[in-house]
């Protein structure tokens, strides 16, 4: 009860005010807001640019995996550079590499090189992603920086809304898909431009500087070879899931990520540092990312896929289906984060948020090809207002329990299992999606007398379909879609369970935290702390 008498008195010296905080954030936020846009704009485009390019469903599934998995596998490296070097070259290093993977995209003619492109937007993603979060931590005091998460969350969250609707107009002008990608280039300008004039952040000189290069290589490359086994198993793929293909690709990828632990423990510079994720709260926030992932990005993924190829509509119409659920986020988010900066309380919020998630997972995975819309867009809201809970509020939490000189590390590990959770829940529920309806359509040809033997890699281009043909592919999408979202409810289950398993601590009011409490303490000789601290006291060194 003490130390919420004295929040009001006990500010930290080193944090900066409320309005130096909004002009850092500026271009920061710009910038953030341009890589979600290229993203979301390219999800409602999806269809049309898979069929322009001749591509099946595993294509459509991969054009997002590999975006995804790039910024998984680059975020802990962009934490453990935003522990070291400047953030704000880094960030704008990210914008620029995010620009040329956008411009690749745009010009690409098949779909390698479309996933090529995708990969380098991821990397560009991953940066932001991780110091986005680590920037915020460096110059905001946990009790205060619910605000300022909210604040993100709602640029998320327009964003999300924004991006479908665009990249709709744009598909149905004469513009075209490639513009999707080329209409960031021109944002991404704007945003270097205010980052260079509105970032002003506390830096360190260090010396003795080293990257767990071979951490990170295999770290990738497990996480990959997972990825590639759920991505062409089952039925509708090149091998079934109990199978000798299935038992090489998990063994070697097992034993990928257990060469990584190995490693990890015992670099001096780790890129995911096992004292921090293995942490209760890291560890349990760790837990609760992943299958929100798999429920955020894996079932939304397919949201516009199921209003354009199973409902009929166009990019622009799939676009505006999709508002409800970015309501719900923008609401939640800067919401609970305003809650939380006044009451200092966060648990409650991110529990509410795992329930809310699983409501609405359950909802939505009762609708078929003819459900009413407007029962969708109800459950969509939901499964909203859980994300926006959740998603920020998990990376407060661990923030709150690690030193300012290791935020960049705790923030970038969380995200990165929010992200190899959202990669794998869109592997995942791409194959499964593929094989109930491969299913589901060989049944409806037979009624036609159509024997064919139709996968999950057949060509998505429904217009070139003759009309009976192309209603029982748009009904077995579907009806199938369905499952996905009971997969999805399942995964954001175990996310509940771990949110209320995490320890209910008091956010802290200084920036640093007591060097005896950072579980990093041991094991940081050769990185000297951001910041001096006595006490509550800090001291941020500046070059």
């Amino acid at each position: 009860m003490s130390s919420s008498v004295e929040t009001p008195t006990r500010r930290d010296p080193a944090a900066m005010t409320h309005r130096e905080v909004l002009e850092a954030m500026t271009g920061l936020l710009a910038a953030l807001f341009t890589a979600l846009l290229s993203t979301t704009i390219v999800a409602t485009a999806l269809p049309t640019i898979i069929g322009d390019l001749e591509g099946s469903q595993t294509a459509y599934a991969w054009v997002i995996t590999t975006a995804l998995l790039a910024n998984a596998a680059s975020t802990p490296i962009w934490g453990k550079f935003a522990d070291l070097f400047n953030k704000k070259l880094l960030v704008q290093s990210a914008i620029v590499i995010f620009v040329i993977g956008s411009i690749v995209a745009g010009f690409a003619h098949n779909v390698a090189l479309l996933l090529v492109a995708r990969v380098i937007q991821g990397v560009g993603m991953g940066g932001l992603t991780a110091l986005a979060v680590a920037i915020i931590g460096t110059i905001v005091a946990p009790r205060e920086r619910g605000r300022y998460s909210g604040y993100m969350g709602a640029v998320m969250a327009v964003s999300m809304s924004g991006g479908p609707i665009l990249g709709g107009v744009i598909v149905d002008s004469p513009l075209g898909w490639r513009w999707c990608f080329f209409v960031c280039v021109p944002l991404a300008v704007i945003a270097l431009a205010l980052l260079h004039r509105t970032l002003r952040l506390p830096t360190e000189r260090k010396t003795g500087v080293s990257i767990d290069w071979l951490g990170a290589a295999l770290l990738t490359a497990g996480v990959s070879v997972l990825l590639i086994w759920v991505s062409f198993a089952g039925k509708a793929g090149y091998y079934e899931w109990v199978s000798r293909e299935s038992a090489l690709y998990v063994g070697a990828g097992v034993l990928l990520l257990v060469a990584t632990v190995w490693v990890e423990a015992r670099a001096k510079s780790p890129i995911i540092p096992l004292p921090i994720v293995t942490e209760r709260t890291t560890g349990l926030a760790i837990i609760a990312s992943i299958a929100v992932g798999v429920g955020m990005f894996g079932a939304t993924t397919f949201l516009g896929q199921y209003f354009q190829t199973a409902r009929g509509y166009s990019p622009t119409a799939a676009g505006v289906l999709s508002i409800p659920l970015v309501v719900g986020m923008l609401i939640a988010s800067v919401g609970s984060g305003q809650l939380i900066t006044r009451f200092g309380k966060w648990k409650r919020f991110v529990v509410a948020g795992g329930a809310l998630l699983v409501v609405g997972f359950a909802l939505l995975s009762t609708i078929d090809h003819a459900t009413n819309l407007w029962l969708v867009g109800g459950y969509t809201v939901i499964v909203g207002l859980g994300v926006g809970m959740m998603m920020q509020n998990l990376v407060l939490a661990v923030q709150n329990t690690v030193s300012v000189h290791n935020i960049g590390a705790a923030s970038s590990s969380v995200a990165f299992f929010r992200t190899f959770g959202g990669a794998i829940g869109v592997s995942v529920l791409g194959s499964v999606l593929a094989t109930r309806v491969s299913e589901l359509s060989t049944e409806g040809f037979a009624k036609l007398g159509i024997h064919t033997g139709a996968s999950g890699g057949s060509n998505l281009n429904l217009d070139a379909l003759p009309g009976p043909v192309a209603a029982i592919v748009r009904t077995s999408y579907g009806d199938a879609t369905g499952r996905i979202f009971l997969i999805a409810a399942l995964a954001t289950f175990v996310a509940l369970i771990a949110t209320a398993l995490l320890p209910n601590r008091p956010l802290r009011n200084t920036i640093d935290i007591d060097p005896a409490m950072d579980p990093m303490r041991a094991n940081a000789e050769g990185t000297p702390p951001a910041v001096e601290s006595t006490g509550d006291k800090v001291r941020v060194l500046q070059n």
